[in-house]
């Protein structure tokens, strides 16, 4: 009798731990209102996790088990699939990549995450009808799930037109999206990298559950892009930073940790979800992971890079006071 009472504290204790890591259990269906992601009981919601490297470049890491390290050590509440678009990326080879991506959607869903299906590119506008067809797809498998939000446009060059070119496309994949899920969000790229955010806000797309991406690089990115962010919002959308870094916009140089600390300070206080950029053993400033690191996770303190330890403290310290609270609910 006492046996079968320890193993049963043993699994009650197991599951309690298990939902304080399922931040879809307290947040349920995101949507957009005003400036802010609203949950499905109507709290106002700011998530912080991590993207994935180019999904052509560092496949090793798209699986269930460095998710679950991700979330369970990390207490990631949302991973970014990165899937790479040009470049050797879902363009050459479309089967290959889209199953990575599958993979980390499925291992999210499966552990109660949020998951940015990602179309990680530089020009998506020239091949419109690829976007469409991905997203499509990706929309008619996904599409009754809340943990799904849909990426359109990663980073939009500096020499493009937001009107004629960014624009249309985004609209376009929207409505093939809208087909199949009427509801989840979708996260619109602007230009120059996503950074112009004020230009979208101007003149915004017509759907009630889209946001706009903002990406910065703390040692590149400084207050005049907080400047844009506040413009944009003033105007009354939402933003989401999908990407950023510690570093210089090349992905490499110095560290700038007390800019990054202002950005935080500026994202925190306008409750804007967040991802990292990235999850890589690149040997480059913003990977979190020195050279070698396990594809499966299990990743200790000395694997981290300066970055990943930074990351890291951050997301630790606030995302546990959330799932706190979930737990409790």
């Amino acid at each position: 009798m006492k046996k079968h009472f320890i193993a049963s504290l043993i699994f009650l204790s197991a599951n309690s731990l298990n939902a304080q890591n399922r931040i879809v259990d307290k947040y349920g269906q995101l949507s957009v209102k005003g400036n802010y992601i609203k949950s499905q009981y109507g709290d106002t919601v700011q998530l912080r996790g991590m993207s994935l490297f180019w999904s052509q470049w560092m496949g090793q890491y798209y699986n269930e088990d460095a998710i679950k390290w991700l979330q369970d050590d990390w207490k990631c509440t949302i991973i970014r699939a990165a899937m790479g678009v040009e470049m050797g990326g879902y363009l050459t080879n479309p089967e290959t990549e889209k199953k990575k991506i599958i993979q980390v959607v499925d291992a999210a869903i499966a552990l109660g995450m949020y998951v940015i299906i990602d179309y990680h590119s530089h020009e998506a506008h020239i091949n419109p009808d690829e976007a469409r067809k991905f997203f499509g797809e990706m929309a008619l498998k996904y599409g009754k799930s809340p943990n799904v939000l849909y990426e359109l446009f990663n980073e939009p060059l500096k020499d493009v037109s937001w009107e004629k070119d960014i624009k249309p496309y985004e609209e376009l994949v929207i409505k093939e999206i809208r087909k199949y899920d009427p509801d989840n969000i979708i996260i619109c790229g602007t230009r120059q990298w996503s950074q112009l955010v004020n230009e979208a806000a101007s003149n915004p797309i017509k759907d009630p559950n889209v946001v706009y991406t903002l990406h910065y690089y703390a040692a590149t990115h400084k207050q005049w892009l907080r400047d844009e962010a506040k413009a944009a919002m003033d105007k009354g959308v939402a933003l989401f930073v999908s990407e950023f870094g510690t570093c210089d916009a090349s992905g490499n140089g110095s560290l700038d940790l007390e800019e990054s600390k202002l950005w935080f300070r500026f994202l925190d206080k306008y409750k804007i979800s967040w991802c990292n950029w990235s999850v890589a053993d690149k040997e480059e400033a913003a990977s979190i992971l020195t050279p070698g690191a396990s594809g499966e996770g299990g990743w200790t303190n000395s694997q981290l890079t300066e970055s990943g330890k930074f990351i890291k403290k951050e997301m630790v310290e606030k995302n546990s006071v959330v799932l706190k609270k979930t737990s409790a609910k």
